[in-house]
């Protein structure tokens, strides 16, 4: 990950951890049988990457941040626009009777955030998980019809590793300092 402050790298650990096991265990909502252990494990590793993370945050609290008076206000303003986008889109899915779409949409519009999140935090290496999970959203509707899967199945089983993963490097990008 290599952001510039350590308590960045701690912090993306905790919040992609923390995401990751909610993708987990939405992914658990109908999946195929086999892929029940895999979900279980994968939301208990992205648990304990989120306290991993969280603790390192709370011990380096006071050390520097990219996040001050000019960055924090706009890290504010997209994700306040990320969650208007994701309640709006699904409330229209709602409506239109489609929630088996809900989750590709959350997670697109979880992807398409994280690139301006990497340019405020000035950490490229974000907009890795931002493709990834982008496309996953996208790709996951098509695999899940194909497939006759539930959507939100393939969705975290695609975004969970992907946050897991990110969350795990930013973790050891913490640690090694």
């Amino acid at each position: 990950m290599t952001p510039e402050h350590l308590r960045d790298a701690a912090g993306i650990a905790a919040v992609f951890g923390f995401f990751a096991m909610s993708w987990f265990g939405w992914a658990q909502e109908k999946p195929p049988a086999p892929w029940l252990r895999p979900l279980r494990v994968g939301s208990i590793l992205s648990g304990l990457t989120a306290v991993g993370g969280g603790l390192l945050v709370w011990r380096h609290w006071s050390d520097g941040s990219v996040i001050d008076d000019r960055t924090g206000p706009l890290f504010g303003i997209v994700v306040g626009v990320e969650f208007a986008a994701a309640g709006l889109g699904s409330g229209l899915l709602a409506f239109r009777k489609r929630t088996d779409l809900m989750s590709a949409w959350i997670a697109f519009v979880v992807g398409v955030h994280l690139f301006p999140v990497a340019v405020i935090l000035e950490i490229p290496a974000l907009h890795a998980p931002a493709a990834l999970i982008t496309l996953a959203s996208i790709a996951a509707v098509r695999i899940a019809r194909t497939k006759s899967l539930a959507v939100s199945a393939v969705v975290g089983a695609a975004t969970g590793p992907i946050l897991l993963v990110s969350a795990a490097l930013a973790l050891a990008d913490a640690f090694t300092r």
